[in-house]
């Protein structure tokens, strides 16, 4: 009997995070409407954490033909020089006529392979409520919204399809679930041990974190607010880092069926 009240705790859990991931397909069809801009901060640090390089980026990020394309449009936070602005115009320009050009199976492969990948991901998140064991650990209110915080530990035993298998295991979480239409606000995901990235192109070591977390853009869905990584990495196998990646994702617009992407002037 005195079980019991734990064991309902960790039900209630799990179908939280059962229902977040099924109402999760509907936000990201949804999300594929939308434009904006992505700004990547890449410091290398050394052993005792100073940075040795830093890298910032921004992308302008759209739907070209149906599909996405990224536009570098931002360098160190300063605009482009003439002569790279000159090289992503012609890669635009370029890039709408191949796209515009496309046979029906072309265009069909094309589309074809960006929803292979779109469903990869989304097999993996299905498996999440079995993969882990999860707990209450608490309520809160983030960002004007109230959330239910869960933790997520690897399920002991649990055999996880092929592309889910590089995690499972091998890392642990805490999740801020949104009470109002159980959509994730917030994740903060520990490895416990190596996990690779990419096949074998990046290996994160144990101890990395990545912190993610979501805001309501047009009380109609939930897009990326930020993605922080820290961790120490492998490169190829061969090349050691210590990592600190930041994303910010800013100037959501809704993309219309009828807009098209306007190439550069001739």
């Amino acid at each position: 009997m005195a079980c019991i009240p734990a064991l309902l705790a960790a039900q209630d859990a799990r179908e939280i995070v059962r229902r977040a991931v099924e109402l999760d397909r509907v936000n990201n069809e949804i999300a594929r409407q939308y434009t904006f801009l992505q700004r990547q901060d890449t410091r290398t640090l050394d052993g005792s954490g100073a940075v040795k390089s830093r890298n910032v980026v921004t992308y302008d990020v759209t739907l070209l033909e149906g599909s996405s394309y990224r536009r570098l449009v931002a360098r160190n936070d300063q605009p482009l020089s003439p002569e790279e602005e000159k090289r992503e115009q012609e890669k635009l320009r370029w890039s709408i006529d191949e796209r515009s050009h496309e046979t029906p199976a072309e265009r069909k492969r094309r589309l074809d392979d960006a929803e292979a990948r779109r469903n990869r991901l989304r097999e993996e998140i299905r498996e999440v409520p079995e993969a882990f064991d999860f707990a209450m650990a608490g309520e809160e209110r983030l960002d004007g919204v109230d959330v239910w915080i869960i933790d997520a530990t690897p399920h002991f035993g649990y055999k996880a399809k092929a592309q889910m298998a590089r995690f499972v295991g091998k890392v642990k979480a805490r999740l801020w679930i949104a009470k109002q239409d159980y959509q994730w606000v917030k994740a903060d995901v520990e490895t416990l041990d190596t996990v690779s990235v990419g096949g074998f192109v990046l290996r994160l070591a144990k101890d990395s974190r990545v912190e993610l977390e979501q805001t309501l853009v047009n009380g109609e869905v939930w897009l990326p607010k930020s993605i922080t990584i820290r961790a120490n990495a492998r490169v190829l196998l061969v090349k050691s880092l210590r990592l600190d990646v930041d994303y910010r994702y800013s100037d959501y617009k809704k993309f219309q069926v009828e807009s098209h992407v306007v190439g550069p002037a001739q």
